[in-house]
């Protein structure tokens, strides 16, 4: 299998890292809008870079990865779609609600692949939540806590390309309140804080937020976010019923010190970001992937999961800025 990969930043690179080793991958093609950044990639991971994204499309490939910046996403997909192309993107599709859906429509035209990237449907602590919930162990489930939390800021100029809180970090709690409980959420009523650094007030964005949320059957969840959590990378999900409660993220590695005197002390090797915590969810969803290019299973996370997720975000961001409660009902796209 010939793969292109479009995007060699940080995930970026480890997707080809990845996907190098990858024992149904022959060729892996790589470009970046910076050829430069490309051929070092290229050198690094034993792979061919071309020197613009427009050559990878002419590389005769069988499907196309794309880890570009973010604001290029929903034009790359179209491109890969009028190509016939099998496509594996790193959410979001676009930044918002139109973007998405015009990007969709193209796929949907074309009768493509497309799979988005929220890599915690591949974790093995999500997978085994989602287990419980469906085994019935936890009986009647009533309350869920979701937790992501970022141990520093990015840098100042990612915030005005991010999309805001809601939509680049808790964007995949949604995704997971979704995928776990098997539950649509029906109403949310969200807040955020800029009292942290300055940049975030300079980009109109919130450091730290909190939402609660109503899903299907009166289940009530609550999601909280943090790009300032100095204790380490911080990504957790309570899930408790009249029968049982299970928790995802809790390890000898999790950024919390008990102030109990039998509890545990604060880890000594604390997650420092997401690439590490996970790891093996990121190389799994692209293994899925070439499975799906091979007709080998079905799509694991397609466009539509990814935009319901994101009217999610977008619900919250409405319900922050005008400080009310938002039905999903009121978000296009349902």
């Amino acid at each position: 299998m010939r793969i292109g990969l479009i995007g060699t930043g940080r995930i970026g690179s480890f997707h080809a890292a990845t996907l190098e080793r990858h024992p149904a991958v022959e060729a892996l093609v790589v470009a970046d809008a910076e050829a430069e950044r490309a051929a070092e990639l290229a050198r690094r991971v034993g792979a061919t870079a071309v020197g613009s994204v427009a050559e990878v499309f002419s590389a005769g490939l069988d499907a196309v990865v794309i880890t570009a910046a973010t604001a290029a996403h929903a034009e790359l997909i179209g491109r890969a779609a009028r190509a016939g192309l099998p496509t594996f993107c790193e959410k979001p599709i676009a930044l918002d609600l139109a973007g998405t859906l015009t990007a969709l429509g193209e796929v949907e035209a074309a009768g493509s692949i497309l799979q988005l990237g929220f890599q915690r449907r591949f974790d093995a602590g999500y997978a085994a939540a989602r287990a419980a919930v469906r085994s019935g162990r936890l009986g009647r489930l009533h309350t869920v806590r979701a937790n992501s939390s970022d141990p520093a800021p990015p840098p100042a100029g990612y915030l005005p390309l991010s999309g805001g809180l809601y939509r680049d970090c808790l964007v995949h709690d949604f995704d997971m309140l979704r995928w776990v409980t098997g539950r649509e959420v029906v109403e949310v009523c969200a807040a955020g804080s800029d009292a942290g650094p300055a940049m975030f007030r300079e980009a109109d964005d919130v450091d730290t937020a909190a939402v609660l949320l109503t899903l299907e059957g009166g289940l009530l969840a609550t999601a909280t976010a943090t790009r300032c959590n100095g204790a380490g990378y911080d990504v957790r999900m309570e899930l408790a019923g009249d029968l049982d409660q299970v928790g995802v993220g809790w390890d000898e590695r999790t950024p919390v010190a008990s102030v109990e005197p039998t509890g545990p002390a604060r880890p000594d090797k604390p997650w420092t970001g997401f690439l590490e915590r996970f790891a093996p969810a990121y190389e799994a969803e692209l293994a899925a992937f070439v499975e799906l290019v091979r007709g080998e299973r079905d799509n694991p996370c397609d466009g539509r999961e990814a935009l319901q997720a994101l009217r999610i975000a977008e619900a919250c961001e409405l319900s922050r800025r005008e400080g009310r409660s938002v039905r999903l009902e009121e978000i296009a796209g349902g």
